[in-house]
């Protein structure tokens, strides 16, 4: 059965769940947590980096490490307000148009479909981990309030992942499966998502697992983010009035601003008060300045209420476009970090008169959502059925630049609707369609998704050809639009392809050139863990060749002991030189040899080991082991003396004579004369012995 995973898709963080007999399960990183980051980053070397590795520098490379790519989905430069561009890097428009990223490291721009597919990339490795098998499709949600043109962004980003996205899904939407799955409940229920970027509210129908969303809305550009900013709008302004430094102008000292308040308003989640200590935040005529302050909860309350109002207005709009007043709602679900805030809770309470859910974790219960999407694909999951609707209206610009409306805001989808409209002007020969997305009257007030032209209408007076135009909705919520000349037959048709952001040939070359550095991190990552095995077996040797040398003395297996040494000394010449200077094959030769000195030294001692034991042959061998330490240095010569005179193995060795117990004092235990040392004072009460004082 094909595999396919469910991802949020997240603007500040991203998760992967996957069913497991029959229940969603959410899948950690490799790094050990149950959330990823949704932030790439390039090394000043080029390296590319995602997740947390990213996230960690943030602060000492800001210009080549991206977050919040999200915002920039789908959109135009022109779409863009003054807190979306507010970002450490730099942001561009291209000739076209389109949001580039620019990246000083690699000296590219990227669309922020490229980038976030290294996020999406990165998730699904991680899942591959964990099953120990390829998973090459999955299910992704978005707000519920994405345009067509953002939706097919994250498809896109999707492909360039390599991945076959098998559906877009809803975000609250995704949040309810979760919280309706294997409940036979009949339930209204409200879902409040509050992520890092966007804000959506959703109202749905439960019954007896059936899903139908009945309403849907929101802003894609009000988030978790908007109350870090005016944290740091605070912190900010405090500053510049103390030292008139104005911190947000230095991309370093904001980005530090930006973690120190996401971090407190987390904290004031849970207490009334948090510190917040910035050292060395900027320097000044008299040295370096530094933030230390306090934030109280109701402080950081009083920066917010406009922000509060905006989360008013759609769950009211919600309420309004179904005909359900408060108390008809029978739960409601808090999705996103930022719903922890007791504020946004309290507002909640204020509009809906319930406690909210608190069964489904808010950072996770979208990608369980998505997850079980993925079993009803599959056919895993049976007896349920999910009926979602389009967010916004769909139509077409007419006469006057006025939009007409062919497909209403919360029209269940999928669907197919179609409208007849004519020419304006006599014996006109062509039309032009405009697709439109939005709740404006005036088409240049909405979104436009795309343009396509009708041709080869016969002459006719004004009014008279008829040209069927049909919107066609699919279960992604993604839009074909077709017009039919009804006198010709003739069609012309156009798929919305994101707004534009990347060409399918730009899309083609981009996956082209995936699969290309596909077949190089492959080989890379290989020579890396090839590397890595080659440490540890050294370091494995090492250890192995010195209790060899304790327990079997110079001379038993001394062929067996030159021989590893041999190859050690070998493998940490080549080692040395560094891992982008390996030449696979001769460090594949070298490990064999290894393996096999190895093999031949475990095999001497475990022969040696059989042979009976008494108390004084074990004396014996351990004295004439410490004798060959301490006065035969020569016999070492074949080791790289530089290493084991200056290195670990010359001061392990006299570690070795230093732990030795006074038992061991021949004096002591067999009555003998005590011998003095020529090897220096660092050993004068250890007296070795040969083979005659035991003979004696």
């Amino acid at each position: 059965m094909e595999r396919i995973v469910g991802i949020d898709l997240g603007t500040t963080n991203s998760v992967v769940s996957i069913l497991e007999g029959g229940q969603p399960q959410v899948i950690a990183n490799v790094e050990g947590t149950r959330t990823t980051p949704s932030v790439v980053g390039f090394t000043r070397e080029k390296e590319l980096l995602v997740g947390q590795l990213a996230r960690r520098q943030l602060v000492l490379n800001p210009r080549n490490t991206f977050a919040n790519l999200k915002r920039f989905l789908g959109r135009n430069w022109d779409e863009l307000d003054n807190s979306s561009m507010s970002v450490p890097y730099t942001i561009r428009a291209n000739d076209q148009g389109n949001i580039r990223v620019v990246c000083p490291a690699t000296e590219r721009e990227y669309a922020p479909e490229e980038l976030i597919a290294n996020i999406l990339r990165k998730l699904v490795d991680d899942a591959a981990v964990y099953i120990g098998a390829s998973i090459e499709a999955a299910v992704i949600t978005v707000p519920a309030y994405f345009n067509d043109a953002q939706r097919q962004a994250t498809r896109n980003a999707g492909r360039l992942a390599g991945l076959e996205v098998k559906r877009i899904l809803n975000e609250p939407t995704a949040a309810a499966l979760a919280y309706g799955f294997n409940k036979n409940v009949s339930k209204n229920v409200l879902v409040f998502d509050l992520g890092g970027g966007t804000f959506d509210v959703s109202l749905l129908r439960v019954t007896n697992g059936i899903f139908s969303v009945k309403a849907t809305c929101g802003d894609t550009q009000l988030g978790g983010n908007d109350f870090d900013r005016r944290i740091v709008n605070w912190l900010s302004n405090d500053f510049e009035k103390k030292y008139g430094i104005d911190l947000r102008r230095d991309r370093q000292a904001m980005q530090r601003l930006m973690e120190a308040a996401e971090k407190a308003k987390q904290e004031l989640s849970g207490v009334q008060n948090t510190p917040i200590s910035l050292p060395f935040i900027a320097t000044g005529p008299n040295g370096p300045l530094h933030i230390e302050t306090t934030l109280e909860r109701h402080t950081f309350e009083r920066f917010c209420p406009d922000l509060l109002d905006k989360l008013r207005f759609p769950v009211q709009q919600a309420l309004l476009d179904t005909n359900l007043s408060s108390e008809d709602i029978d739960d409601v679900i808090l999705v996103g970090g930022s719903t922890r805030l007791p504020m946004v809770q309290e507002l909640v309470r204020t509009l809906i008169p319930l406690e909210p859910c608190q069964s489904v974790n808010p950072d996770e219960v979208v990608a369980m959502g998505a997850a079980i999407q993925a079993g009803i694909m599959t056919g895993e999951l049976r007896d349920l059925m999910l009926n979602d609707i389009t967010p916004l209206s769909l139509g077409l610009e007419t006469i006057g630049g006025v939009m007409k409306v062919i497909l209403p805001r919360n029209t269940p989808i999928p669907v197919r609707k179609s409208d007849i409209f004519s020419t304006s002007q006599a014996n006109q020969s062509s039309v032009e369609i405009h697709v439109l997305q939005g709740e404006r009257q005036m088409a240049v007030d909405n979104k436009s998704l795309g343009r396509f032209r009708l041709s080869g209408i016969p002459p006719a007076p004004r009014g008279v050809p008829q040209v069927q135009v049909a919107f066609d909705i699919d279960a992604n919520g993604l839009l074909h639009v077709s017009a039919t000349d009804r006198t010709t037959g003739r069609e012309q048709s156009v798929s919305i392809q994101g707004g534009s952001n990347l060409t399918e040939s730009e899309i083609k070359t981009l996956l082209l050139e995936a699969e290309e550095k596909a077949v190089e991190d492959k080989i890379k990552k290989m020579n890396i863990n090839r590397y890595n095995r080659a440490l540890t077996l050294l370091t494995q040797g090492e250890r192995r060749l010195r209790d060899a040398a304790i327990e079997l003395g110079p001379m038993k297996g001394r062929q067996q002991q030159r021989a590893l040494e041999s190859c050690l000394y070998s493998l940490e010449d080549l080692l040395d030189k560094g891992f982008e200077k390996q030449v696979p094959e001769e460090l594949d030769l070298m490990l064999k040899q290894l393996k096999e000195a190895l093999f031949d030294l475990n095999q001497t001692i475990a022969i040696e080991r059989e042979v009976e034991f008494t108390p004084m042959k074990g004396i014996r061998n351990t004295l004439n082991s410490i004798k060959d330490e301490l006065i035969t240095e020569d016999e070492w010569d074949g080791w790289d003396r530089k290493r084991y005179r200056t290195g670990k193995g010359y001061n392990e060795r006299l570690r070795k004579v230093e732990r030795l117990p006074e038992d061991f004092r021949p004096a002591d235990t067999f009555d003998q004369p005590k011998r003095k040392s020529n090897r220096g004072s660092y050993n004068q009460d250890y007296t070795p012995w040969d083979e005659e004082d035991f003979q004696r």
